[in-house]
């Protein structure tokens, strides 16, 4: 029986989780949606009245939206940003290129500016329109002086939970030194919140980064390789700590964060488990070459290489979608395998796997069509067409 306002995507290939919970392809496929999922089933079972409104995807691939859990910003906005402008251009700009949830990251500043940042991020938490806001990514000021990145040293200091009270229901990360913290119950204090401490901007060796992650918990690695120690074979750093745990490593597939081989070992290393893809975008992400700015610092881009004027890497100007593209080309994984990291992974990672991050019936509409370039066609947040037009399915 069709129910009033039902939707449908008609001959896609969808991506959906197998019986072992591992990402598929089913082609030639019908979804059936409102604001959730209603229904999958093959086109051969599909009838016109089903729906009131029927989307063709033209054997495009449709899989859950893409999550981002580290992004400063885009289209000349950032998080910090103190305007009302900022976040809703943010999650118009995420859409189109797949994303149907993310978690804006703020910087290290000073702590009233960090808190203004939240309250903001707070408003924007469950509102319609563009991709959701699903909390926040505080990276810093908890970070050490000498990995401190594009981050400010001025503002950096040493952990203290008061600094998060009343935020809970807001942050979801932060980012912290693990060898700054003086005494580990701000780490079992941000667990109990709900609060993923990660391992980030640090100088720890392998001996405190594993036992800030199988002591303490600590089972999140921001932007794996960036702002830490590396790999060597006398001193295995927080990479080798991230390689031989299950701890969840971000990484940045722009080949300029990390190189084609640096994703390939990566892969490897973690058996294809444990990895989510984020952007780490800043605000000139989706403007091209020139001048930008990120934490009152000035941010010079050309091409794919966003850096300080003394030549620090500054975050990047990737897409998702773009991200994808380039990840797969690396490591020769299919479609399905990449999608997992930016769905499946930081869902499950989140808690909120019950609702998002995979297309099963029961879950909220959110989705997203795009080729095997991963070039978008189509996002769906919450049932509406948000990353596209009306005709994005070529109907």
């Amino acid at each position: 029986m069709k129910r009033a306002g039902r939707k449908a995507v008609i001959h896609a290939s969808l991506i959906v989780p197998d019986a072992n919970g591992a990402f598929v392809v089913r082609e030639s496929c019908a979804m059936l949606y409102g604001t959730h999922i209603e229904g999958i089933l093959p086109m051969e079972d599909f009838r016109p009245d089903m729906a009131d409104e029927i989307y063709d995807a033209q054997g495009k691939y449709v899989s859950p939206g893409f999550i981002d859990m580290h992004i400063h910003g885009g289209v000349g906005h950032d998080t910090m940003d103190e305007t009302d402008e900022a976040l809703p251009a943010m999650r118009a700009f995420q859409a189109k290129s797949g994303v149907t949830g993310f978690l804006p990251t703020t910087m290290t500043y000073d702590m009233p500016r960090i808190h203004r940042a939240l309250e903001r991020i707070r408003g924007e938490m469950g509102k319609p329109g563009g991709a959701r806001v699903l909390g926040a990514h505080m990276e810093g000021p908890f970070i050490h002086p000498r990995q401190k990145g594009a981050q400010s040293e001025k503002f950096i200091q040493k952990a203290d939970y008061a600094h998060l009270a009343g935020y809970e229901d807001v942050v979801r990360i932060l980012t912290a030194a693990p060898e700054t913290i003086e005494d580990f119950r701000f780490v079992e204090q941000c667990r109990a919140a709900g609060i993923i401490v990660s391992i980030g901007h640090s100088t720890a060796d392998y001996a405190t980064a594993m036992e800030a992650i199988e002591t303490h918990d600590m089972r999140h690695i921001t932007h794996l390789f960036n702002a830490q120690t590396g790999f060597h074979h006398r001193r295995p750093g927080i990479v080798g700590a991230a390689f031989d745990t299950d701890a969840v490593c971000e990484l940045i597939a722009d080949n300029v964060h990390t190189s084609p081989t640096a994703q390939r070992l990566t892969w490897h290393a973690k058996q294809g488990k444990h990895i989510v893809l984020i952007t780490d975008a800043l605000r000139a992400c989706g403007l091209g070459d020139g001048e930008s700015e990120l934490g009152g610092q000035k941010v010079l881009v050309k091409g794919t290489l966003a850096t300080l004027e003394d030549g620090t890497i500054a975050g990047s100007v990737l897409t998702m979608n773009e991200g994808l593209r380039i990840f797969r080309g690396n490591i020769g994984a299919s479609i399905p395998e990449v999608v997992e990291l930016v769905t499946k992974n930081p869902a499950e990672e989140l808690g909120i796997y019950g609702k998002l991050g995979s297309l099963t019936e029961g879950k909220l509409a959110d989705f997203t069509v795009f080729d095997e370039a991963f070039r978008i066609g189509c996002t769906v947040v919450d049932g509406k067409t948000e990353g596209g037009s009306p005709c994005c399915f070529n109907t």
